[in-house]
């Protein structure tokens, strides 16, 4: 299969002069957005998803790009990127799973840095080589890391031995945060109605860190709402963000969680 380019991104004499050394790598190619305000809080970007992923989440919102092939030269992703420089700051990986492509994906955030953009990487972290790459060659300023469920539950849930390789990311983006080589980093838990009680331990485990609680939505079983959000985030006496498909995006502090900033 050939890569569904548009040719209005493609500018090649540009894009080989930021990166003709990497001119060769292909990409597994998921799709572009030239222009987006929702993926990275405060910013406009572009969005760039990468097909693949090992992992068949049954609630996953790009399930159509989890696997098959669409190969593309690089420099045709980069001119994309290119085409919208003038109207972003930044640029978000996505997928798909975007690490599982580790190669193009530090040759895309290396083309993307040249350009004077900003990189932001969502990943469910089950290959931290590849952010380990992109911390130590500071290819990343943002990374989103999807964390699922409690460690005790993680590898029957997604069907592979992942602990030990999220663990690892959680780490390596919780002290590249602390010593100040990766800007932004948060944790995002997708909720589901019945799953409440996983919160907790997944917060212990991401102490420091900023918490995204996300509205789990599948066809079978109905949202958990903003105000049962809200109530969960309760129990976690810090503040954290919660996400939903109504409300978009608000930063929800309880007075419990103030209460025990004022004690910290």
């Amino acid at each position: 299969m050939t890569c569904a380019i548009t040719t209005q991104y493609t500018q090649i004499t540009s894009v080989q002069t930021l990166c003709s050394t990497v001119i060769f790598i292909q990409v597994n190619f998921g799709g572009f957005i030239p222009l987006s305000t929702v993926d990275w809080r405060g910013r406009s970007v572009c969005t760039v998803f990468l097909r693949g992923c090992p992992v068949s989440c049954n609630y996953c919102q790009n399930a159509a790009i989890l696997s098959g092939t669409d190969l593309c030269a690089i420099d045709d992703v980069i001119g994309m990127i290119l085409g919208s420089r003038l109207l972003v700051s930044g640029v978000i990986f996505s997928g798909g799973e975007p690490t599982m492509q580790k190669d193009a994906l530090a040759a895309l955030a290396k083309a993307s840095k040249e350009m004077g953009l900003s990189v932001g990487v969502q990943t469910n972290g089950i290959y931290p080589e590849t952010l380990e790459i992109l911390i130590r060659d500071r290819l990343v300023d943002r990374v989103a890391l999807d964390i699922k469920a409690r460690w005790a539950r993680y590898n029957n849930l997604l069907g592979g031995n992942y602990v030990k390789g999220v663990r690892r990311s959680l780490a390596l983006c919780k002290d590249a945060k602390e010593s100040g080589t990766l800007q932004e980093f948060e944790v995002v838990i997708t909720l589901f109605r019945g799953y409440e009680d996983e919160v907790p331990y997944i917060a212990a485990d991401a102490r420091d860190v900023d918490i995204v609680l996300q509205q789990g939505v599948t066809g079978e079983i109905r949202p958990l709402s903003e105000e049962e959000l809200k109530t969960i985030a309760d129990g976690l006496e810090r503040a954290v963000r919660i996400r939903t498909r109504e409300g978009g995006e608000l930063l929800y502090e309880s007075d419990r969680s103030r209460r025990a900033s004022r004690k910290r």
